[in-house]
């Protein structure tokens, strides 16, 4: 049997049909009151069609009052129940899993969203040019009640028909602004030593799981690396993972970065080129970082996403016993069907979108060394793979053709639409104000 066809067991009892993961990506694509839509049935249908055996939703966030993005699902006592339960229907429709992704995003919260964000410690972004403000130091009740919060997400997932949830504590958001001592220098119990600085992902989990029972699937979403001086180190990684899987974690994703060091974006820069042990295995840039967390793991399956494009590659870690999931993302926005045409064997190797656009790397070059004009074309990046997202929600096929500025420039007016369109509004005196953000 070809190894990524083969159905993986999990803990709780559970089954994933095959191997293949559509990873987490934001998608957007919200109505104005924050709930799920017919564009985001038609999405999760036409990935669900595509074969994988899990797709995981992007970012659902617990609090209305902090998105990552206008046009996040939020699940805050803002109903949508029904539309959330279609959702699901057709997110499954295939025999597969879908799992919601739950998150906060802590300082990394547009002022799309709020000018008055939240975090551990009240350490302002670098760059994201002057999109995102300065947080607001979380007082110890809050935190609890984010806790209560991520609960209630996942016990209403469970009640709409997903499948699973997830625990995104990767990529910069609140859980791993918890975890790095880079954002995290609190003095209280939850800051300071590695034991304290993961005591909120953990009481998250806990918090989850009581939530949802025994036998509904609990997974998580972490960092192998910040890739960041003074962040969250891959052994600090390991020993998380190790406190995780022996909670009873169900499936233990392995990702990378943050905003402010965009290694979820593809450029890991030399670190992890010495690591990797041939130019083939470079693909996938997070694997030689997995193998201390597949150590820790203690028999838990283990998912890594980032950079697969080799089938072949693909179906050798799994043999191996390297990995059990392939996490795959945005080859998914180019070929919403990309496990069938690997089952078919008409697909050896995943497109790579970014050659997809044919037009290079990025507006401005991709040798400049100053940070605003990276930031830019990381975002123009994005925002190409948004507009794809976009067109598989409304029922077109991908625009490859698209240009990188076009779609710069269709995203940040979208975003703004869609902002202006959000039935919730930020009340100007909800929050107190930040306190004076610390120095990077």
């Amino acid at each position: 049997m070809d190894p990524l066809a083969r159905p993986l067991p999990l803990p709780c009892g559970a089954t994933l049909k095959n191997r293949l993961c559509k990873a987490g990506m934001t998608e957007g694509l919200a109505d104005e009151d924050d709930r799920a839509s017919e564009r985001l049935e038609t999405l999760y249908g036409r990935w669900s069609d595509g074969g994988a055996g899990l797709l995981v939703t992007g970012n659902v966030m617990v609090d209305r009052r902090y998105l990552e993005r206008p046009g996040n699902i939020v699940i805050d006592r803002n109903g949508g129940l029904d539309a959330l339960a279609t959702m699901a229907r057709a997110a499954t429709r295939n025999g597969n899993h879908c799992w919601m992704q739950i998150s906060h995003p802590g300082r990394q919260c547009t002022r799309m969203s709020s000018n008055h964000p939240v975090s551990p410690s009240s350490v302002k972004m670098r760059g994201m040019l002057g999109s995102v403000a300065a947080p607001r130091e979380l007082e110890v009740d809050e935190i609890w009640d984010i806790i209560e919060r991520f609960a209630y997400v996942a016990k209403t997932a469970k009640e709409t028909g997903f499948t699973g949830v997830q625990i995104h504590s990767a990529h910069g958001y609140l859980s791993s602004q918890f975890l790095s001592p880079y954002t995290n220098r609190r003095t209280d119990e939850w800051g300071g030593s590695l034991e304290n600085r993961a005591r909120f992902l953990r009481e998250t989990y806990k918090a989850v799981r009581e939530a949802v029972g025994a036998d509904f699937p609990v997974g998580a979403k972490l960092n192998s690396s910040d890739f960041q001086k003074g962040g969250f180190s891959n052994e600090e990684s390991a020993l998380v993972a190790r406190w995780l899987c022996d909670a009873g974690l169900d499936l233990l994703e392995i990702s990378g970065g943050t905003y402010e060091q965009t290694a979820l974006f593809g450029r890991l820069g030399e670190e992890a080129e010495k690591k990797a042990e041939s130019t083939r295995r470079r693909e996938a840039y997070f694997l030689e970082y997995a193998r201390n967390i597949r150590e820790a793991a203690r028999g838990v399956p283990l998912m890594v996403t980032g950079g697969f494009r080799s089938v072949s590659l693909m179906r050798e870690v799994i043999d191996s016993g390297e990995v059990d999931v392939v996490g795959i993302a945005r080859p998914f926005c180019v070929v919403p069907d990309l496990p069938n045409q690997i089952e078919k064997g008409t697909l050896t190797k995943l497109p790579t979108p970014e050659k997809e656009r044919r037009l290079g790397p990025g507006i401005f070059g991709p040798t400049s060394s100053i940070r605003s004009v990276r930031t830019l074309n990381s975002q123009a990046e994005v925002s190409w793979f948004y507009r794809q997202i976009i067109a598989l929600g409304e029922g077109r096929e991908p625009d490859l053709a698209l240009g990188t500025w076009g779609a710069l420039l269709a995203h940040f007016n979208g975003e703004l639409a869609v902002a202006r369109r959000r039935t919730f509004q930020q009340p100007k005196a909800a929050l107190p104000a930040p306190k004076e953000a610390l120095d990077a």
